[in-house]
């Protein structure tokens, strides 16, 4: 007798084992159309308590229908310390889904495995490239950018062909590959990722001008912008999503002294990527207008670039359509999920204007997409994209565990 009184106990510390190997993970939102290659982000916080003991390479993240999912897990805190090896330092699970229109929530399972998990393929990528002038390059599987360092702001030796460009502007390269194409165009050389051999090309002139999605301070009249971007840290790459610093010395604008730090966060799957900019007004006032630019013409030299724009203050978005001669065309985009502030032009850009205050990110999104990479081939097209986009940042996930 007294064994059967201690069954229920046993059967119950049983269950609850169990129940610790998994966790289930509701997803939903309140947008009617779909979104494809949504990034579904969890505390690890939130793991650790629901799996404790649960370390990053030995867990499972599967769909509704048991398929296993590629996962990331982040060190966004390095200060963080695990002294017992229980998997309490870790950042953010990171994993996506393609939500169909009207999908509006979707159940997914974590678990705890013996298993070590796979290395699953990255889809994203960020480094410093100090073989081509403290250069600093990122992508995804839809499209590549970059940024020039202090090294090619150097002014140029006596006697020597080096190049020099001050410019704080954001390039764009057009891949028509979902591969990784960073480190070899590189390899390739100066010459050879400005014509388009099946990968794609590097089509698009940013020289001083904001580039895609450059930044600077703007007094009503003048946008002041910074020399080249001074200091870089990788926090994360990938496999599904790469964040990266550049920090940009302070600079005189109109009165004001500020400096800058951009942290991009790059997603598998996307063509706008997200930046959150935090400017410190060292000298000045601390209330301050932010201008993020578009290159008026970025076209190839000869292309003969027609150009078409379009803009939303109420959604928070400008997009820009360039067709080139030979080159196709590109879209870029920029949305500002807060309120606009308004738009402008100087002589070099279009700007979305956005209020920032010193030593608070100002967040938005900036990014390209090429129609001959296939995904917008019209500027309805693309002009829908950074407007879906828009409306999917007003209709957050909303992320529920359930142990």
């Amino acid at each position: 007798m007294k064994s059967l009184r201690l069954l229920p106990l046993f059967l119950a510390s049983v269950l609850a084992a169990v129940a610790a190997d998994k966790v289930t993970v509701t997803v939903s939102h309140d947008y009617a159309g779909a979104r494809p290659a949504e990034t579904i982000t969890i505390p690890w916080s939130d793991i650790n308590q629901a799996l404790p003991g649960a370390m990053l390479q030995h867990i499972a993240v599967r769909d509704a229908k048991g398929g296993m999912l590629p996962y990331q897990v982040t060190n966004v805190a390095p200060e963080a310390r695990d002294p017992k090896g229980q998997g309490i330092a870790y950042g953010e699970l990171i994993f996506q889904h393609d939500f169909a229109a009207g999908e509006k929530s979707a159940t997914f399972t974590i678990e705890k495995t013996e298993a070590v998990a796979p290395v699953f393929p990255s889809k994203v990528f960020a480094r410093y490239v100090p073989e081509r002038l403290d250069d600093f390059a990122w992508e995804n599987d839809r499209i590549a950018h970059r940024t020039y360092g202090p090294a090619l702001a150097e002014a140029r030796p006596a006697g020597a062909n080096k190049e020099v460009l001050v410019s704080s502007g954001l390039d764009v390269w057009c891949k028509r590959v979902n591969y990784l194409i960073v480190d070899r165009w590189y390899n390739k050389g100066h010459d050879h990722y400005h014509h388009d051999e099946g990968e794609g090309m590097d089509m698009y002139q940013t020289g001083a001008s904001r580039g895609c999605g450059g930044t600077g301070i703007w007094d009503g009249r003048q946008l002041y912008v910074s020399r080249n971007y001074k200091t870089w840290k990788v926090i994360a790459n990938g496999p599904i999503r790469a964040i990266f610093e550049l920090g940009y010395e302070t600079w005189s604008a109109g009165g004001s002294t500020v400096s800058e730090v951009k942290r991009f966060t790059i997603d598998a799957g996307q063509n706008l990527d997200r930046i959150d900019s935090t400017f410190t007004a060292e000298v000045g006032p601390k209330n301050l207008t932010i201008g993020i630019g578009l290159n008026k013409d970025s076209g190839d030299k000869g292309q003969d670039t027609v150009a078409t724009v379009s803009q939303n203050q109420a959604e928070g978005w400008l997009s820009q359509w360039e067709v080139e001669k030979t080159n196709g065309a590109i879209g870029e985009g920029i949305i500002v999920p807060a309120d606009v502030a308004g738009f402008a032009e100087d002589s070099a850009n279009r700007l979305v204007l956005a209020k920032a205050v010193s030593g608070q990110p100002l967040r938005y999104y900036v990014g390209a997409g090429w129609s001959k990479a296939g995904e917008f081939t019209t500027k309805e097209a693309w002009e829908a994209y950074v407007a879906a986009f828009a409306a999917r940042l007003r209709a957050p996930l909303k992320v529920t565990l359930i142990p």
